[in-house]
């Protein structure tokens, strides 16, 4: 987002929506932030009229008509409650109108049905809820469904799987438009795990563990606190006392992804760091993080922001 301007977040609340992902979306891009020191999202809420909220908790009345949809620059698409059925016809032409301008797309769980009945994700990659998974595939076939991870980011679409996820990607929204610096900021005021990155799993089905010091907490931020240095699997396996194949097993089952991929994520969100910070030397940044050369830099920074080292300066450094 470009430093100075207002960009129009606008949500469509619709019936039967959820009211935590309305929280969310109003907590992320709602709230002032006289903290950070920098223009915000303007964000409102449209409706096609009173709606119902999800299990019929309230009414909500009073908010803008979908009218409000034509000046959005994201547009927040609603859940449903039952993805058999579509949302209305104002509602689908409100999605198709904003697709057609260009505007960025946001669905949280079952909104990704929502997205689909609209037909703008024909083609293209999405997640929504695991329960729902297998209904998707059955009345969308054309959507490059990924049912194991936590949102997908395709560009101008992005899709989260569940309320939960929301957060997450409402966070890598942030991150995408103000850099890891800012989003930091606003994780830490949640009081929210600074990142979860999308391709991690979004179920896991075991319990509650009964002894949390068990877990790889330790390790993780042992690792943290080390990425300037040539870290390997073996060694965060060493740390943990176990082999790297029981690590490996371990990553899957709490981080949902694996020791290399987490090491190298926490690497790259460090480099962008340090290049919001002022470092203007891409050695001294592929060093302090870890990365090892320029050419990994590069390599790396593209691959999980979309963006070259010289461009994501341009777009996230302080001045």
């Amino acid at each position: 987002m470009p430093q100075g301007s207002s960009h129009q977040v606008v949500m469509i609340v619709d019936a039967g929506s959820n009211p935590f992902e309305l929280g969310v979306a109003t907590e992320l891009f709602g709230l002032r932030r006289p903290e950070l020191d920098r223009p915000w999202y303007d964000f409102t809420l449209c409706a096609p009229g009173p709606v119902v909220m999800h299990a019929g908790m309230f009414t909500m009345s009073g908010v803008p008509g979908l009218e409000a949809a034509e000046r959005a620059d994201t547009l927040i698409v609603p859940n449903r409650p039952d993805p058999a059925n579509d949302p209305s016809p104002p509602v689908l032409d409100a999605i198709r109108a904003a697709a057609a301008r260009g505007a960025r797309l946001v669905s949280f769980c079952t909104g990704a049905f929502s997205l689909a009945a609209a037909g703008v994700l024909d083609g293209r990659r999405a997640t929504t809820h695991w329960r729902w998974a297998e209904l998707f595939r059955t009345r969308f076939p054309a959507v490059r469904l990924e049912p194991d991870v936590l949102f997908v980011d395709d560009g101008d679409v992005l899709t989260a799987a569940g309320s939960a996820a929301a957060l997450d990607l409402g966070l890598h929204l942030i991150r995408r438009d103000h850099g890891a610096e800012i989003a930091n900021a606003v994780s830490r005021r949640l009081v929210f795990a600074v990142h979860r990155d999308g391709g991690q799993r979004q179920f896991v089905e075991r319990p509650v563990p009964d002894i949390p010091d068990t877990s790889l907490a330790p390790v993780l931020a042992w690792a943290q606190e080390r990425l300037d240095r040539p870290l390997t699997v073996t060694d965060l396996a060493a740390r943990a006392a176990v082999s790297p194949a029981t690590l490996h097993r371990r990553f899957q089952y709490e981080v949902g992804t694996t020791p290399l991929a987490w090491l190298t994520a926490e690497r790259v969100a460090l480099a962008c760091r340090l290049i919001e910070n002022g470092e203007l030397r891409l050695d001294a940044v592929a060093r302090a993080s870890g990365l090892g050369t320029t050419a990994n830099l590069r390599v790396q920074l593209r691959r999980q922001t979309g963006l070259t080292p010289s461009a994501y300066r341009d777009r996230f450094a302080r001045a």
